[in-house]
């Protein structure tokens, strides 16, 4: 999520995204705190010109002032003078403007206004707005809009957008807390869409985005519908996820799965990888996800835990005294002991020689 966040600020400053990189390092709400103070600053010290524009406005007809903005404005500056406007004004106006200019024009919207204004729009105005963002595919702009509709319009743009457009605006919301209604107003055959969609795309890193902002029976059912991919696609999945080092996204999804779901999971080609399942370890020692990847470990094959054996018995006492304490806060210990079955001599005697594992084995006084 780091990464949109920083993509919005790239946006609001004309910037490149990759020149902003050193604040993907930050915690993400902080990014995002970040990204509100600079529009809050960018909108609020706009120049007082803005303001002049903003009030003659009020003294000739909404057609006439639309004309104006368009031949004289261009799109930035007429998203300028809308967000100084009283919001039934400035919807009067968009109104009378072409949809294309109105488009170009909402990424560069005052945030605290869109909402105002949206509400004051002809739906179906706003509608052949997002569609036309989406031919456009100014996907971060429709992520500013998406939580400030109402349900039907939603309905409305979902079945005229195709699934990577809805993944890839999901993505980029702005008001996440909105993201549990957007989908369940789409329902399973469009979710599981959406999902076929971030494997044929390759856009698995917006899809762990997206679910990592909605949680209870909205994440299960994208853990589900993903889980439930060929394993190809499912492969693909895994492979992203090592590759760009987001597992501390996948492990919970995967620990939300029934038995079923998780053995397909479990049969994957790609997590018979050493080098994957290696990686997996390191994910899970730097994240203390011991608890989401557990129960994962249970069902690889004998082969696959015998590299998680040699890969847990590699690390350092600390790491594994951390894991043993997480097991047993957890209860884990018929999921761990197997592996410690697995493990070379040495590595049994260490884990065994653990002051975590010692307390674990003492009876109470």
């Amino acid at each position: 999520m780091s990464r949109a966040e920083v993509e919005k600020i790239a946006r609001l400053v004309g910037a490149d995204a990759g020149e902003l990189g050193f604040l993907r390092g930050l915690p993400d709400e902080d990014v995002r705190a970040f990204r509100e103070q600079v529009s809050g600053v960018l909108n609020d010290g706009a120049p007082e010109m803005l303001d002049r524009i903003a009030a003659a406005t009020k003294l000739v007809p909404a057609g006439v002032a639309a004309a104006i903005s368009q031949k004289a404005l261009g799109p930035r500056l007429a998203a300028g003078v809308a967000g100084r406007l009283e919001a039934g004004r400035a919807a009067a106006i968009i109104e009378k403007l072409p949809v294309s200019f109105t488009a170009e024009a909402c990424g560069h919207l005052d945030p605290r206004k869109i909402s105002g204004i949206v509400d004051r729009l002809d739906e179906g105005l706003v509608v052949r707005i997002a569609t036309t963002l989406a031919e456009n595919r100014d996907h971060l702009t429709m992520g500013r809009f998406v939580g400030h509709m109402r349900d039907q319009v939603l309905r409305r743009i979902l079945e005229q957008v195709d699934d990577a457009a809805v993944l890839r605006a999901g993505f980029y919301v702005d008001l996440p807390e909105r993201l549990p209604r957007i989908l369940e107003l789409m329902g399973d055959d469009r979710l599981g869409a959406v999902v076929r969609a971030a494997a044929a795309e390759g856009l698995w890193e917006e899809a762990l985005g997206v679910a990592a902002m909605v949680g209870g029976d909205q994440r299960l059912r994208i853990a589900e519908l993903t889980a439930r991919l060929d394993a190809a696609e499912l492969d693909s999945l895994v492979r992203v996820t090592h590759a760009e080092g987001l597992w501390e996204s996948l492990l919970p999804l995967v620990a939300l799965l029934g038995e079923e779901d998780r053995l397909a999971v479990a049969r994957l080609d790609s997590l018979r990888d050493p080098l994957v399942l290696a990686g997996v370890v390191r994910a899970v020692v730097a994240t203390a996800l011991w608890g989401a990847f557990l129960p994962l470990v249970g069902v690889l094959p004998e082969e696959a835990r015998k590299v998680v054996a040699d890969a847990a018995a590699g690390l350092g006492d600390a790491e594994l005294d951390g894991l043993v304490r997480e097991v047993d806060e957890h209860d884990l210990w018929e999921l761990v002991l197997p592996l410690v079955e697995l493990m070379e001599e040495t590595g049994k005697e260490r884990i065994f020689a653990l002051p975590a594992f010692r307390e674990q084995e003492e009876p109470p006084e």
